[in-house]
This record gives structure tokens, sequence and C-alpha cells, in this order.
């Protein structure tokens, strides 16, 4: 026994000595890395999903199907764990990302419909038009979604070139015309969708039917994968919103029927076919180290589309409300010799941190006009114990403030008539659920320990609350809020006006 004795404390004497070298080994290589002068001039690439959601990725816990090129992205990058969107829902959710503002401040909210008299103001100083200012070539492919007339499309707000879709892809209402089309709604399974696929500023196809956009993932990443493919030694920023895994899904050949888990599987494993070609093409080109590739998604998942939506990962409920479920998205970032390899970021991140830290990277000047997103550099340079987002605002509809953060700490505040998909059964292969509205209490959650946002601690911790309501009021005070019919004195701005001939 006393040899055993004295052999188990060998072992513990040099498992901690291996733990101190182990220690001072990434003391020194976080080190390195915070210290080392970084690129002034990376490639940009921004990969936004739509409305896929926080568990819809196998680094996230997906079942069913794999993603082996978005898992290697996070095992050579940086993974969030807690990013939020400006607002979660589409139109809100992408001003945001390219401006740093919360979609309120610059009079943007909910999702526009085609031929919207509104849309991302073109006098706002956005990413594209930032980046530019320092010399980068700029491209969108996707989804837009901010405004469908001419004059609020991507050529003229910064972009030197566009292909995509103006605005969701289950928009049948209004055809690519631009005349309303009532005869055309749904009735359970999709009809004929008739949407208009845009190159710079003009339609060149149609989409008339739903087996058509079946290639619209293919589409997107082989004029991306040429876009890499031609660039030069100029920098470029490269804006790829895809249309899936929006409802009405659709896929492929190539992946249909692949997964073990329908159709939104067979959906998920396309788009993870795209983000490889997408890195494949940057290492064929010999840019991959020197390129800063972001991915992530406008919002949560739609959760009344049941199996043909994604999953929340856990959090309650889903895309059109302040709930995690809704408002927390996957996100990774990987810029090879920057960003340390494989590390997971646990700090309050927003997407729209994304512009300030750009700008930041590129040696950019702000915008004169304010902005909301923090400039996150500290984080993606390895330094955990950063925090350089204190709180975050949720925002929803007009200008609706429904819950603020601090830390773990979430107050939600008191509404009447919040959505929800907990109360009626989802739906089933493309014929969507119903949602019904209930009135919300305050109550304030501990993400710590209760990311499901089950148990109100409110009445454990008052003092939480009283500092969190001081938050509130800031927030009030800034930009006013609908629910408390207040009146902000901040800088409020008028979103883009559609002129339309």
């Amino acid at each position: 026994m006393l040899k055993l004795g004295v052999k188990n404390k060998l072992i513990m004497k040099k498992a901690f000595f291996l733990s101190v070298i182990i220690s001072l080994c990434n003391g020194a290589f976080g080190q390195e890395i915070n210290n080392k002068p970084i690129s002034k001039t990376p490639n940009v690439i921004i990969i936004l999903m739509d409305d896929m959601g926080y568990g819809d990725l196998a680094v996230t816990g997906a079942l069913n199907f794999q993603t082996p090129h978005i898992d290697k992205l996070a095992n050579e990058g940086m993974r969030f764990t807690d990013f939020l969107v400006g607002q979660p829902v589409c139109t809100a959710s992408r001003s945001a990302l390219l401006t740093g503002c919360y979609p309120n401040r610059i009079g943007m909210y909910g999702a526009i419909m085609p031929h919207s008299p509104i849309g991302l103001n073109p006098d706002e100083f956005n990413m594209a038009k930032m980046l530019k200012s320092k010399g980068y070539k700029t491209a969108m492919i996707g989804k837009w979604h901010l405004g469908d007339a001419k004059s609020l499309m991507p050529l003229q707000q910064g972009f030197d070139s566009y292909y995509g879709l103006p605005y969701s892809n289950d928009m049948w209402l209004v055809g690519y015309d631009g005349k309303i089309h009532p005869e055309d709604p749904i009735k359970g399974k999709y009809k004929d969708l008739p949407l208009p696929l845009i190159e710079g500023n003009e339609t060149v196809q149609v989409l008339k039917s739903l087996k058509d956009q079946e290639q619209l993932t293919t589409l997107y990443t082989e004029r991306a994968v040429k876009y890499i493919e031609q660039s030069d030694n100029k920098p470029f920023f490269l804006y790829l919103a895809h249309s899936m895994p929006h409802v009405p899904l659709a896929v492929s050949d190539k992946f249909k029927g692949k997964s073990k888990q329908g159709l939104y599987g067979d959906v998920m494993m396309e788009v993870d076919w795209s983000i490889g070609e997408i890195m494949n093409a940057l290492k064929k080109k010999g840019i991959e180290k020197n390129t800063l590739v972001i991915f992530t998604s406008d919002n949560g998942p739609w959760l009344k589309w049941g199996n043909h939506a994604g999953s929340g990962g856990g959090f309650r409920e889903g895309k059109m409300t302040v709930y995690e479920g809704g408002s927390r998205v996957p996100c990774i970032m990987r810029w090879k010799g920057t960003i340390p390899d494989g590390v997971i970021c646990n700090q309050l991140t927003s997407s729209i941190d994304i512009f300030p830290t750009l700008a930041n990277i590129v040696g950019a000047k702000l915008p004169k006009h304010k902005i909301d997103g923090v400039d996150i550099i500290s984080l993606l340079r390895g330094d955990m114990n950063a925090s350089p987002r204190k709180y975050f605002y949720y925002f929803y509809n007009k200008n609706d403030l429904k819950a603020v953060r601090r830390d773990n700490w979430k107050l939600v505040l008191p509404c009447k008539n919040q959505l929800t998909y907990d109360e009626l059964p989802r739906g089933k292969d493309a014929f969507p659920g119903k949602t019904t509205e209930k009135d919300i209490t305050l109550a304030l959650y501990d993400l710590a320990n209760d990311v499901s946002e089950k148990y109100d601690v409110k009445e454990q911790y008052p003092e939480i609350v009283e500092e969190l309501q001081k938050v509130a009021e800031t927030a009030r005070t800034e930009f006013g809020d609908d629910l408390t019919n207040r009146k902000g004195n901040g800088d409020i701005r008028p979103p883009g006006k559609a002129e339309w001939k």
C-alpha cells in the first residue's frame, strides 16, 4: 500500500508539473497572438444564413446530418456561444449587421415586403462603404432584403457588384413585374413563386417555381467561388447571404435525400458543401491566411414550420421573439494567424459589433453619425478576459424595448401580445403550424444557469432588477420605447425612401 501511495504521489507531481507547463505554453501562445501585428488589408467574407438556428450545426448539437466543413471552420477559428442579432427578423437584422446600429436607430424593422416604400438609407455609412474607403472591392451575392427599389439596391449602397434575390424566397405575393398578385398565396403546400434573380440592377432570370429554387445555393456558391478566383492583389469584401434554410426549402439533386433529417438536413448539408467550396477556393488562390471569414445567421429558426424549420439548440422560442432562441445565433470567425484556432468565446457579443471591429482592423474612420456596435478585436486576438460589450438592448417591432441584458443577466420587460410557438402544435412538410400570443410580465433570468429562460429569479435578485431597470431607462432615453409611449432624444435617423418610376 505504501509503494502504491508513493507511486500515486509521483503521478500527481508529474501531472502538476505538466499542467504548469501547458499553462505556461498557452499563456505564451496567447501573448504571441495578442502582440502580433495584424494585417490592415485582410480580405473579408461574411456568410449569412437565413433562419438558421443555434442548434443547426454539428458543433452545436445537430442530429442526423453532418456539417464537416463548418466544423472545420470552427476548429480553425473562434466559435461564439453568446452572439446576438440586432433584431430577430430578416430586414432588421441585416440592416444592423451592415451598419453597426440597432435597427430602430436607422428606421428599419420587421421584414419588408416586395415593392416596399422604404429600405436601408443610402446615406448610412455602411460596411461596404467603409471598406471601399480603404480601397476594397465589394461584392454582394444572395438575399438583400433591404429595399428592392433600384435606388435602394446594393449597387447604390456601396457594392461594386450584386447577384441574388432582392427579398425572401417565400415572398410570392408580389411578382417580378412589381404588381400585387393576391391570387397566388400559399394554400398548404407551396405553389409557383415568381421571383426575380437580379444581376447588378437588372432581372436576369425569373424563378417561376420551387423547382427553380433548387439551384439557388449552387448558383450563389459558383458566383462566390468565381469572384474569389478572379480576385487580384486588391483586398475584397464578399457578402454572401444564402437564401436557405428559409422556407420554402429547396435543395439540388446533389444533396436531395442525403440526410436522415429529411429536407431540412439535406439543405444544411448543401450549405456545408458551399462553405467547403469557398474555403477551398481561398486555399487554391493562396489567400486563406489573409482572409477573415465570418459565418453566422440573421436570426433563429422559424419554428412554426416544424420539420422544415431549424433548431434553437435548447434556447426558448425562435424567430420573431426576443427570447434567446430567436436572438442568439451561431457565429464562427476564422482568420489564420490572428484568431487562435479552436477557441470558444462565451462573452456577450452581437452582429452590430462586426462593423466597428472591421473598421479597427482596416484602419477606417467610424461614421460621424452614432452607431451601437463595440470593437471586439481583443476577443478575436484571444483575450477571453476582455468584455467589450457590457449591455445589450433587445428591441422588436418598430421600437418596442422588450428586454435588456448585462453579462448573464437578462430582464424581460412587460408587454402584451407576445408571439409564442409553444402553445400550439408546429407544422409539418411545408404546412405551417399556427402561432398565438400571450401577455408577458416582468421576469429576470440568469442565463448562466438557465439558458431556456424558464425560471424567473427577480424575487431572489432585486438589486439586479433595479440595475437592469436603469439600463432600460438609458435605452428609452436614447431610442424611445413604443411599449411605454416614450420618445427618445438620441440620434434616430430615417430609413431610405424608395424611388419607384
